[in-house]
């Protein structure tokens, strides 16, 4: 008999992925320019070239058998020292080739991550609105996903609601800033005043709490604004990175586990991680992928348009009359819908080829997110049909 637990998810599909499939068919149907998808977090700009020069350079002078053959568990050596030494430039932290674990991308450095620190029946703690996908990311696992309520206000840190749901069992949390879906970046004084609490907590339970700092988005940052590093305030923190928003590389799927010279067991860990790949399946990510991306670690696609298509929507939404918290990154936007059920005005919204999210799915009711990543020449097509739009809602 197959397997009923995955029979059962089934019936739950990524409401995301059922919304752009339902986009692809209407624009078969009348046409791509005539409909306004803003559901996938899909890169809209292209790789530098620097990479592409990179992946033709190691495809035309390589051996082949080597270049293709399979990488170590662990990740190639020298890439990871190339990683170590980018984030020990970057933010002033220790990190060795012992510290780093490569991956498949951020969902490959998350699956290491949450197994390494949790066994079944303990906790992780994550702050609403969320990514979707870490409920099955941890429940997965034998951990047990615990939400905490959010601050509809800013997306900071509620301490209050984070006081009430920690306890014992939790030694796992979860964040994500710049945040998928509100943009939020967390500030510094969110950062300490959390890493002070967790850890008071720690003393208080006798045992360890991991931060796992989520970061695909950390390069993509608007106004002149930086991102604090969660590790420079709590050493037991597990950072996940991927290439594929800062590079433009989702379908390359390379990213890393960074571990934070200074936490619990922190030269063993990267090794614990390989012998978690060996149950998950996630192990030897791409071989030329790790070294061509060797090449261009401190570069970035062109990120501008992000903020470019930000600024649109932000100045369309709000003279609208939506309250939207301005996002400081990422190419999301979590406005508050009109009135309080997110599924109908996003359903209405169909009505006029918007394809937006409802905020059901993120842990927060009463929002929806757009994707900004599009071209810029589709948003402002889709202006006057926002407006319009609002104003007969």
């Amino acid at each position: 008999m197959i397997n009923q637990k995955y029979k059962k998810m089934l019936s739950s599909r990524s409401v995301i992925r059922e919304l752009s499939e339902y986009a692809t068919a209407r624009a078969a149907e009348i046409g791509r320019e005539n409909v306004f998808d803003f559901t996938l977090g899909n890169p809209s700009v292209p790789v530098p070239e620097d990479y592409t020069d990179a992946v033709m350079d190691l495809h035309r002078t390589q051996e082949p058998v080597a270049l293709h053959g399979y990488s170590p568990s662990l990740g190639i050596e020298y890439v990871r020292e190339s990683v170590a030494a980018s984030l020990k430039k970057r933010f002033g932290i220790p990190y060795e080739a012992k510290h780093i674990f490569m991956t498949s991308g951020a969902a490959g450095a998350l699956a290491h991550a949450i197994r390494a620190v949790t066994e079944p029946g303990d906790e992780v703690l994550v702050f609403a609105p969320y990514f979707s996908e870490y409920i099955p990311y941890i429940n997965d696992t034998g951990a047990v996903i615990h939400i905490v309520e959010a601050d509809t206000g800013h997306f900071q840190i509620r301490f209050d609601a984070l006081e009430a749901a920690m306890n014992e069992r939790v030694n796992a949390v979860l964040i994500n800033s710049p945040n998928n879906p509100s943009g939020v970046v967390y500030s510094e004084e969110t950062l300490k005043k959390l890493s002070d609490f967790l850890r008071e907590k720690e003393q208080e339970y006798g045992h360890d709490i991991f931060l796992i700092s989520d970061e695909p988005y950390r390069e993509i940052v608007f106004d002149g604004l930086s991102v604090p590093y969660p590790s420079r305030f709590y050493s037991n923190t597990l950072s996940c990175y991927s290439f594929s928003k800062s590079l433009s590389l989702p379908g390359e799927r390379i990213g890393y586990v960074a571990v934070n010279p200074e936490a619990t067991d922190a030269d063993i860990l990267a090794i614990m991680f390989g012998q978690i790949s060996r149950g998950i399946g996630h192990n030897c990510p791409a071989s030329s992928v790790q070294r061509a991306v060797e090449r261009v670690l401190d570069e970035t696609a062109d990120l501008s348009v992000y903020e470019t298509n930000r600024n649109l929507l932000y100045d369309c939404l709000t003279a609208a009359g939506l309250s939207v918290e301005k996002p400081g990154g990422t190419f999301y936007m979590f406005p508050k819908v009109i009135g309080d059920d997110a599924v109908l005005f996003c359903k209405k919204a169909m009505e006029h080829d918007l394809i937006f999210v409802p905020s059901d799915g993120f842990g927060v009711k009463g929002h929806f997110r757009i994707a900004y990543c599009v071209d810029t020449d589709m948003i402002r097509r889709a202006i006057p049909v926002i407006e319009e739009f609002l104003k007969n809602y």
